[in-house]
């Protein structure tokens, strides 16, 4: 059984083979997978989820790739990428509500709503991930999240059934959602509730933050950003920092000497350069502190 050749029979959207994972995370790193396709339309996704657990394949939603270290080995699945579900609908009174598809990217529609003098996503200009992968890990920064705007999120049931979940049954945390209790669970649209502002105030606002990120941030270099959730009363990047491990290396990779809670590919990492790193300031703040910092990233094909 070839199931790139049963997908490309069925159309349900391009499909790329034999494809190198560091072109599709942010670490740039990892190994090859058999194959992503990108479903063109919700019916199209669900034939494609159909197909390959008919024929036992494996396979993974897979947004902007901003949050995941692949390992180096071969992942012998189906990567899925809904590069296609990128609709934009502003609706409702003074149009407020923006109706966007899970694959649209988060940085673009924080700008595109800054233009309509929309206030609330300011917070999302510099997170480089997917609206669904977002909503997924409850991205957020400067003291806001997708918790703050989400009104309800459309997604596919483990059973292929295509439900709307509210606010409050989206289960928002700090970097924690509903979703990540429920893998087989996919984001597909997400209404968004916002309010009217000043546009000059709004970007004023991101160009602010941008500005602050280029100066406290290593985005010169490949990164899945922040590595730790920061423990309630602390910081992660305080602790790895207090403890000297700011520019450790492991092979290619390096905690950044600007920001002790990014791990970079400085060097042509390998992933198991980045595991081992992370793991290292992981079981060093342990050792001191007894803090047992959480991974914000998700590590996959390392069994």
């Amino acid at each position: 059984m070839d199931i790139i050749k049963l997908l490309e029979k069925e159309n349900l959207g391009k499909i790329e083979k034999n494809v190198l994972l560091k072109k599709y995370t942010t670490y740039r790193t990892g190994g090859k997978a058999l194959g992503i396709i990108y479903p063109k339309n919700i019916n199209n996704l669900v034939k494609t989820i159909n197909i390959l657990n008919e024929n036992n394949v494996k396979f993974k939603i897979l947004g902007n790739g901003s949050n995941l270290l692949f390992s180096d080995k071969f992942y012998d699945g189906i990567l899925i990428r809904l590069s296609e579900f990128d609709k934009v609908e502003f609706f409702g009174r003074n149009k407020l509500r923006v109706r966007v598809g899970a694959g649209y990217p988060l940085v673009k529609l924080s700008l595109l709503c800054a233009k309509r003098s929309l206030t609330g996503l300011e917070f999302a200009s510099g997170i480089p991930g997917t609206v669904g992968g977002a909503v997924y890990m409850n991205a957020g920064a400067y003291k806001s999240d997708m918790g703050y705007v989400v009104e309800n999120v459309k997604v596919l049931t483990d059973k292929n059934k295509i439900i709307t979940l509210e606010n409050k049954e989206m289960e928002f945390h700090y970097r924690s959602s509903f979703l990540q209790k429920h893998p087989g669970y996919v984001c597909l649209e997400v209404v968004l509730k916002l309010a009217k502002g000043k546009r000059d105030a709004i970007e004023e606002v991101i160009k602010e933050r941008r500005q602050r990120r280029i100066e406290s941030q290593p985005l010169e270099y490949p990164s899945a950003g922040s590595v730790f959730r920061n423990p309630e009363g602390n910081f992660a990047g305080k602790l790895i920092e207090d403890l000297g491990l700011k520019g450790k290396k492991i092979g290619g990779a390096m905690v950044s000497d600007k920001h002790a809670n990014f791990i970079i590919n400085y060097d042509n990492a390998s992933s198991k350069d980045i595991k081992e790193l992370i793991e290292l300031c992981h079981d060093s703040v342990l050792k001191e502190y007894d803090i047992d910092m959480k991974c914000e990233q998700e590590f996959v094909n390392w069994e």
